[in-house]
């Protein structure tokens, strides 16, 4: 039996952001947002593991002064996930759940189904997805669109509106999941993904979840509830209330 009975949650938390400079320690209620999130977790999922995998000593700071284990990792990285894998070349988990560093209204129920869908059998990794509601959300080509197969695993992921209805064109229908941002792993699963060259589909697409199913990976989706709320802009960190 494994020494970790939960996967660890891992949270990639890069400093450069191009549409918010320096957007995770920007200020959230009086807190960085990096330090919020942390928080969230802590008081979410109290019983799971948490380890932040850090660019640098700017962003560690507010984190190790409020108690939170750091793994600091090459600033060069292309991905959140090239992130988490290098720093399970330290932790050593067998499972994994990538949590997103600017996911402050990260809720409960969501790392419960993220870990559930890690471990459905035959899983290689797994994520979340939630129903669109809005026509307008559905052709958002920001919002990523997932469609499964009748076993849960994706079948693509595409910043198109997929399905596509012939009937009713860009209308929202049965099976119009959103793609959630966040990942569970098996760490053989990480010690294989980053040495994969990049597919053509993920070059299209610019989705990197597609290097995994064109290289024949299985990914898991559970359906949740509720979406997330990221902080991509200022304008979204200010559209936050934090209690």
């Amino acid at each position: 039996m494994s020494k970790y009975p939960r996967p660890t949650i891992v949270v990639p938390a890069r400093l450069a952001s191009s549409r918010f400079p320096k957007k995770l320690l920007a200020d959230a209620g009086g807190m960085p947002l990096i330090l919020r999130t942390a928080n969230r977790l802590r008081n979410q999922v109290p019983e799971y593991d948490l380890v932040f995998a850090v660019d640098g000593e700017e962003i560690a700071r507010p984190l190790k002064q409020n108690g939170y284990s750091c793994i600091f990792t090459d600033p060069d990285l292309p991905s959140g996930t090239d992130r988490v894998a290098q720093a399970n070349k330290v932790l050593q988990r067998e499972e994994i759940l990538n949590v997103q560093a600017d996911e402050p209204m990260v809720m409960r129920e969501h790392i419960l189904a993220l870990d559930k869908a890690l471990k459905r059998e035959g899983a290689d990794l797994a994520t979340l997805a939630a129903p669109f509601e809005k026509n307008e959300d559905f052709l958002d080509p920001n919002q990523v669109k997932v469609v499964l197969n009748l076993s849960g695993f994706a079948l693509f992921f595409s910043r198109a509106p997929i399905p596509y209805d012939r009937q009713r064109a860009g209308v929202v229908g049965q099976n119009c999941y959103k793609h959630l941002g966040m990942y569970g792993y098996r760490g053989e699963f990480l010690n294989e993904f980053t040495s994969l060259p990049p597919g053509c589909l993920e070059g299209l697409e610019k989705l990197e979840q597609l290097r995994a199913l064109e290289n024949g990976k299985h990914i898991s989706v559970e359906i949740v509830k509720n979406g997330t709320h990221g902080v991509d802009t200022p304008e979204d960190l200010a559209g936050l209330s934090f209690c």
